[in-house]
């Protein structure tokens, strides 16, 4: 088999189970979409199986990230009854809260419990799973709010944890064939920019100044993204954060523009 034969074999995933979480969201709908594609059998969890009705997944689960018992209640017996999957994109996120001003306890803890606690407790018993079967393969969606501050504070932290949970999945259970990387993106051309843009026509003008590309990246780039980092393509590639932010965070583009007088 020729070098690019094989290269492009790596990113073949048949045989292979993928749970996905978020699995019903844009982002959620691409990376189900494209793993698909790849071969890959599909699972799909969200916090209700209606939200993800127009999916063709081989297996859905449904439960509140929020709940830890809720998770252990559906996670676990299943990992008894099917295995470990072989890939675990944690894709599901939320925030509500945009400014300090708007982190009240009660946000504070709800997104904190979603974002990075409700990961965690997917994550758990899977990476076990896995650990003991010799392998495995696990991609958080993070966000660039875990690399510099963009607003929302509380997601923000949450999504920063996850980095470092990543790190630490990749130096203690590396030895046991686990890898665990995180994707960052940036603003993602989602449905729900549609509901922002029909309040406010004028926001994308504001947003995409900043962005070195000119433009917000497509849920298809972030799961490209995912697909590389779960395949054996990115086999020596493990603790590692990768942004996917139309170049957001290489610099302060605005500055450089407004204040230095760029092109």
């Amino acid at each position: 088999m020729s070098h690019e034969e094989n290269a492009l074999s790596c990113f073949q995933l048949s045989g292979k189970r993928v749970l996905l979480t978020g699995a019903g969201g844009g982002i959620g709908r691409a990376l189900a979409s494209l793993f698909a594609t790849a071969g890959a059998s599909v699972i799909g969890a969200d916090i209700s199986l209606g939200a993800m009705d127009g999916l063709a997944f081989s297996e859905r689960l449904a439960f509140d990230l929020a709940d830890p018992a809720a998770i252990e209640a559906a996670i676990v017996p299943w990992i008894r009854q099917r295995g470990a999957p072989d890939i675990l994109i944690s894709n599901a996120g939320y925030t509500r809260a945009e400014t300090l001003s708007q982190v009240d306890a009660a946000a504070w803890e709800r997104e904190l419990a979603i974002n990075l606690s409700g990961a965690r407790h997917v994550a758990t018993p899977i990476l076990e799973a896995m650990a003991e079967r010799g392998g495995g393969s696990i991609v958080f969606i993070a966000s660039v709010n875990a690399l510099g501050h963009y607003g929302n504070p509380a997601y923000s932290a949450a999504k920063a944890g996850l980095l470092a949970y990543a790190r630490s999945i990749a130096l203690e259970r590396g030895g046991r064939g686990v890898r665990a990387n995180v994707l960052c993106p940036g603003s993602v051309r989602t449905p729900s920019w549609d509901h922002r843009l029909e309040k406010a026509p004028e926001l994308l003008s504001r947003v995409l100044p900043h962005y070195p590309l000119g433009r917000l990246v497509t849920p298809e780039e972030v799961a490209s993204a995912a697909l590389f980092l779960a395949s054996d393509f990115a086999s020596g590639v493990t603790g590692a954060t990768l942004a996917v932010d139309a170049g957001l965070t290489a610099g302060n583009l605005r500055f450089v523009n407004d204040v230095l007088g760029g092109d």
